[in-house]
């Protein structure tokens, strides 16, 4: 763990708090699918990723889900570290999106560290920012961008994420993301192809 602790991190922390991580965290091998962290969870360790993606969802009014973000590596869920600091369960749900690996710290130590290391106050606080700029943008979506639009961003970020022009998602699980329904989808995918954004294949979208 430590070598891939330090190919992620070292030019972030230094070495006495990368020695501290690898003495107190696990590592954990995640799976496309497994839900990382559910709503409601009390939550007992700070997840920082070392491969893979992890989507963040938030509950609505309605009992639906809104896709946040995602996180990658080098990354951390700043709403987890939130619920930390405020001993509150979790409000959100995460979910990985590709295979991959993360390491777990024991939230005891995310208040010490803070007092501790510099590096450590340093990636918390930028973890809060780049996460309140994404959930922002998210916002400016819902409000101001028409459904296609929105529709087009998700498969460019899913792109990005998973490093290729293919999306391998149904029609029902991109509506689930986006807080709509499958004929709405299908509708608007068929639109995009006709305008030459997109080919729309048997079991898989390609971004052209």
């Amino acid at each position: 763990m430590e070598n891939t602790l330090q190919n992620t991190y070292n030019f972030i922390f230094e070495e006495a708090l990368l020695n501290e991580i690898s003495e107190v965290s696990k590592i954990h091998d995640f799976k496309e699918g497994d839900i990382i962290i559910d709503f409601g969870e009390n939550i007992k360790s700070i997840p920082l990723i070392l491969t893979g993606a992890i989507k963040i969802l938030r509950e609505d009014f309605d009992e639906g889900e809104l896709l946040l973000y995602f996180i990658e590596k080098g990354d951390t869920c700043a709403m987890s570290m939130q619920c930390c600091l405020g001993k509150a369960k979790s409000e959100i749900r995460a979910i990985a999106e590709t295979d991959g690996q993360l390491i777990l710290i024991p939230v005891a130590k995310m208040n010490e560290w803070l007092g501790k290391y510099a590096t450590w106050r340093d990636f918390v606080f930028n973890s809060y920012n780049n996460r309140l700029k994404e959930m922002l943008t998210t916002i400016d979506h819902l409000a101001f961008m028409n459904m296609d639009e929105r529709l087009l961003n998700y498969l460019l970020e899913k792109s990005k994420i998973n490093h290729s022009k293919e999306i391998h998602n149904t029609h029902q699980e991109i509506a689930y993301d986006l807080n709509t329904s499958r004929v709405v989808i299908s509708r608007i995918l068929k639109a995009l192809e006709n305008k030459g954004k997109i080919k729309l294949n048997r079991a898989y979208i390609e971004l052209l």
